[in-house]
């Protein structure tokens, strides 16, 4: 096993310095045991460098996060890697999904070595999907987090709830891809599940096979293509606002429905009963006050939403297997014409001054 000494050290990066990256980097982090994080920063670079990042968590208490080293960008970090004659064994790419506005393989593709463990920790379904098209014989970890997290200040991060985080090997999403690369994805799971369980702590850590990590991505999808574009198409309303409407209500269970009616034909089975029904999803959100969904609070600052990895590509997966997700593709319409035409005012704006 990695870090008990049967093998030499290990050395990770996590691209994208914020609450989720922040929080998982840590509990990976064991120097002691041969397993050093590095992080790559942007807005919070020369704070983490100079102090570290100081975790508040209500599962492990409060501690100090000295990352092994932190780089502004991924070039640097490449290149320190290779004075200092390593690669890099594990690239974590935390950062939002935004496939349509910059490509994620391309930007970590100076730390990838024919050895290196890819590991997606992304929303939405199809993200792991550029990575393999550029990287096709690296191994794809594929994760899928239930936490909820928060950048309080630079540097400074609070976990609140949850630590789950299921994993499971990536080749094409179907389980029927390469052998090697998948024997190679499925120790790195085993490994990750020991550095973050055994010696990290997280008592959730979760191995999948293939396919059913894909079950688990588009469970979570269910919630998210369902709450978070509805939210931002009923003019601002929370989630437990919203499934205390009776008409809103009716229409996300009728999203969620949608999904999990196409499993079988888009993976090849259904959800497993272990997995929340949208029942269960809704009445819970009931609970859940005061919460808005990442998408609104997107919208509302003016930032690009992920509309392409939690509505785009599940459409698109969905037609090619055969299978019309017609709420979805209605959601994704609106949203996407609604992101376009405010851009499209801002830039006429700009070209006004």
């Amino acid at each position: 096993m990695a870090g008990n000494g049967t093998r030499p050290p290990v050395h990770i990066i996590f691209i994208g310095a914020g609450a989720v990256g922040c929080f998982y980097a840590s509990r990976l982090h064991h120097p002691d045991n041969g397993v050093h994080v590095s992080l790559v920063a942007r807005s919070n670079y020369a704070t983490i460098r100079k102090d570290g990042v100081k975790m508040e968590t209500h599962s492990f208490g409060d501690y100090l996060f000295r990352p092994h080293a932190v780089y502004p960008s991924a070039d640097a970090a490449a290149k320190d890697a290779s004075q200092n004659g390593h690669g890099w064994d594990y690239v974590v790419v935390t950062t939002k999904a935004l496939p349509e506005r910059n490509d994620g393989s391309a930007l970590i593709q100076p730390l990838v070595g024919p050895k290196t463990v890819i590991v997606i920790i992304q929303n939405g379904v199809g993200v792991e999907a550029p990575y393999r098209t550029r990287f096709p014989p690296n191994p794809i970890v594929s994760a899928v987090t239930v936490i909820s997290a928060e950048q309080k200040a630079l540097g400074v991060i609070r976990q609140n709830r949850w630590t789950r985080i299921s994993i499971g090997p990536y080749t094409d999403g179907k389980g029927t891809g390469d052998a090697e690369v998948s024997r190679l994805g499925e120790q790195a799971v085993k490994d990750l599940s020991y550095w973050w369980g055994d010696l990290g702590g997280i008592r959730d850590v979760d191995p999948h096979d293939e396919v059913d990590l894909q079950l688990v991505r588009w469970h979570k999808l269910c919630i998210n293509s369902a709450m978070n574009p509805s939210a931002v198409l009923s003019g601002g309303r929370g989630n437990a606002d919203m499934v205390m409407d009776p008409e809103l209500r009716e229409h996300l269970k009728g999203v969620m429905d949608e999904i999990r009616d196409a499993m079988p034909k888009i993976l090849g089975k259904p959800f497993p009963e272990s997995l929340a029904t949208p029942e269960r999803i809704i009445k819970s959100t009931e609970r859940n006050t005061g919460s808005k969904p990442s998408m609104l609070l997107d919208w509302e600052a003016g930032r690009p939403m992920e509309l392409e990895v939690i509505l785009g590509n599940p459409v698109r997966i969905a037609r090619e297997r055969g299978v019309s997700l017609p709420r979805m593709q209605t959601l994704y319409a609106l949203l996407r014409s609604a992101q376009a035409t405010r851009e499209k005012a801002k830039a006429g704006e700009k070209g006004r001054l």
